[in-house]
């Protein structure tokens, strides 16, 4: 990769641990649920006006919005406003690896190796070291529903994975669309009118810079830079990368949240993130995917072979007679 992709790949990951502060802070702001709405609602809007229409099916763009945007981030922020900590939350996380190759194996065929199981189950060791931590520490409730929250992105990584979308920033952003309206009523359900209403009336600068933060910058510009770096360079060069999430996630909620980092959990980190790397850049035991069907592209298909050469001419003898 060049020097100044690799910059840009760094910016990114930091971009996403740093996230996890600015939630932590938008949460004080506003309830969890609302907030996550108005985190795709800023996304989503004027986006879906610039990106043109989905490049996939609608079934695609409606499936990994409801499991990616109302499931996943709902159940993450309602989580961290439980008391899940912010760099604890950016770590468990990344189970997510686990579970993506676990429903992989379900949905897609795809039979994880030696080391991919090996790195599946260094990982949950690490889980249930960081779960040992938090019970002790903090809410076993939060530590649980940010867990459901990476069984979802598991999910939502395997929709996405079926879905194949072409550009990926458009993808997201129609994606964006989707949770803005149940994530809505979600709140107003379980949160209330009264307190929606109480959030949006004392909006101050602080609570827009967050909103702004999570929509455009953590979703718009890293998604789409993500998006753009995976088109240039194989998976395999790019997804290491994510690793350093929670290496940014913890250290900066250390330094903006004062958040401690008790001995189990710097175990659980080390545990976790070497089991992700196990699990994310090994290969499949024996993935089982299909021959496509329709017609393969010109620019995919072998050179034909050499045209034969054509005889020398043969020496004039003569007019030619038939044959007896």
């Amino acid at each position: 990769m060049r020097t100044t992709h690799i910059a840009l790949a760094v910016l990114v990951t930091a971009v996403w641990g740093v996230n996890f502060v600015v939630i932590e802070v938008g949460l004080g702001h506003f309830p969890p649920l609302l907030f996550s709405a108005l985190r795709f609602l800023a996304a989503a809007l004027p986006a879906v006006f610039l990106v043109g229409r989905p490049k996939v099916a609608w079934k695609w763009v409606i499936g990994v919005g409801l499991v990616l945007g109302v499931a996943k981030f709902g159940l993450l922020f309602v989580g961290m406003d439980q008391g899940m900590p912010a760099g604890l939350s950016s770590l468990v996380l990344q189970i997510q690896a686990v579970f993506t190759a676990l429903f992989a194996a379900v949905a897609l065929g795809e039979r994880p190796g030696r080391v991919r199981l090996l790195g599946m189950a260094v990982a949950l060791a690490g889980i249930a070291v960081a779960a040992v931590d938090e019970g002790t520490s903090g809410p076993l409730l939060a530590f649980t529903l940010v867990i459901a929250a990476a069984a979802c992105w598991g999910v939502s990584n395997v929709l996405t994975r079926k879905a194949s979308p072409p550009d990926a920033l458009n993808f997201m952003v129609w994606v964006s669309a989707v949770p803005v309206l149940p994530l809505l009523g979600l709140s107003l359900l379980f949160e209330g009118p009264d307190a929606d209403l109480a959030a949006l009336r004392a909006l101050d600068g602080t609570g827009i810079a967050v909103i702004l933060y999570v929509a455009w910058v953590t979703t718009v510009f890293g998604f789409g830079a993500w998006g753009f770096l995976l088109r240039r360079y194989p998976a395999s060069s790019v997804a290491p990368f994510s690793l350093l999430v929670p290496v940014f996630g913890m250290s900066s909620a250390a330094l903006l949240l004062s958040e401690s980092i008790s001995p189990l959990r710097w175990c659980a980190a080390a545990l976790l993130v070497g089991g992700v790397a196990l699990t994310s850049l090994s290969r499949a035991g024996g993935p089982t995917t299909q021959a496509p069907t329709g017609p393969v592209p010109a620019e995919r298909l072998p050179p034909p072979p050499p045209l034969p050469r054509a005889p020398p001419p043969a020496p004039d003898t003569g007019p030619l007679t038939p044959d007896p």
